[in-house]
């Protein structure tokens, strides 16, 4: 992660995961579900994704969810802390939101103004 969640910044990867992960999701669904929600605009590779998901863990933003039988893949969910993490995230883009759209005029700069 190239970014650090410590300072509460996250890389957009990270950002699309934690969503996802707000549903129990094994690696290739979350795969497949960030592609779909960004019209294929992140796609995360295998490597990067599982990299990800084993920090995410040590961090406590994420665990294993339960499974209940032994041939199903392992699944995600995000943590009490990893939902904390998101909200406030979530307050930090929309204040970035808030400010860009005050400087260049909100929507008005949206259609080529």
């Amino acid at each position: 992660m190239p970014e650090s969640t410590d300072r509460g910044a996250f890389t957009e990867a990270v950002f699309y995961i934690l969503l996802s992960l707000h549903q129990p999701m094994h690696g290739y669904a979350l795969m497949k579900n960030i592609a779909d929600l960004t019209q294929k605009r992140v796609s995360l590779g295998a490597g990067t994704l599982y990299g990800a998901l084993n920090t995410l863990e040590k961090k406590g933003l994420i665990q294993s969810f339960e499974e209940s039988s032994k041939d199903r893949k392992k699944e995600y969910i995000i943590t009490k802390l990893g939902k904390q993490s998101f909200n406030k995230e979530l307050v930090r883009l929309r204040e970035l939101l808030k400010t860009a759209e005050a400087i260049l005029g909100g929507s008005e700069n949206e259609k080529g103004n």
